[in-house]
């Protein structure tokens, strides 16, 4: 589990096919120095275990769904990447729950810059995504994009918009990438256990008195209210 915090951003040394898997090394020394084999560590949002450790760099075994469903089959040697450490218990908790599985992928389709703050100016940036993301996606909730724990400013039919602090924008790689490019997402895994416990609880209430789901005054009032909270569209 992660908070979104990134610690670090690191640079990819290697990618390479080795044993029916890719390996990935990121070199970021100080994080390198305090990781041990098997430890979990999220690169760009995604979970990976540390497999090896060699000169300041660190080594991943990704699988071929992770390509699949990640950024990372466009990952090149040079390229720099966020970094989270797994969170501790006894931590300060200062970003929103993320697990690492990363929902799929987005497109950056704006950056709007804006001035001033703290170290230069951060940046409005819209991102497009596909309808069984954005279905998760509500208005103040929280997103993971490349592992960075977000709030969502504006939703739309296409996208969603957040703003970058300047902060952010200095210490991820957010201000690297152009519009077009695509990022890792995670949404909030609260949406997606209301959506489950809801659709469970109609099919048991349906099944056990026979009545269709949209002819109960009951479940047609608990949707109601789960749609003006955002909750479900």
């Amino acid at each position: 589990m992660f908070t979104g915090i990134i610690e670090a951003v690191g640079d990819v040394v290697a990618f390479n096919l080795r044993h029916d898997v890719v390996q990935l090394g990121v070199r970021q020394d100080s994080m390198a120095s305090r990781a041990v084999m098997g430890d979990s560590v999220a690169i760009d949002g995604v979970c990976l275990t540390v497999v090896r450790k060699e000169s300041g760099a660190m080594f991943f075994d990704v699988s071929h769904q992770t390509l699949k469903d990640t950024t990372f089959g466009e990952f090149r040697p040079g390229m720099r990447v966020n970094m989270e450490l797994a969170m501790r218990m006894d931590s300060r908790f200062g970003g929103h729950l993320v697990t690492g599985h990363v929902d799929g992928t987005g497109r950056i389709r704006s950056k709007e810059q804006r001035g001033g703050g703290h170290g230069g100016g951060g940046f409005d940036l819209s991102v497009e995504g596909s309808d069984s993301l954005l279905r998760y996606v509500i208005q103040k909730g929280s997103i993971a994009i490349d592992g960075i724990s977000l709030t969502v400013a504006e939703v739309f039919g296409w996208g969603f918009t957040v703003v970058i602090i300047p902060h952010t924008s200095m210490v991820t790689t957010l201000q690297l990438k152009p519009p077009g490019q695509r990022v890792n997402l995670e949404v909030d895994m609260i949406g997606k256990y209301v959506e489950r416990f809801v659709s469970n609880y109609i099919g048991a209430k349906s099944s056990a008195t026979g009545i269709a789901p949209n002819a109960s005054t009951e479940n047609s009032n608990m949707l109601k209210k789960l749609k003006e909270e955002g909750f479900v569209l």
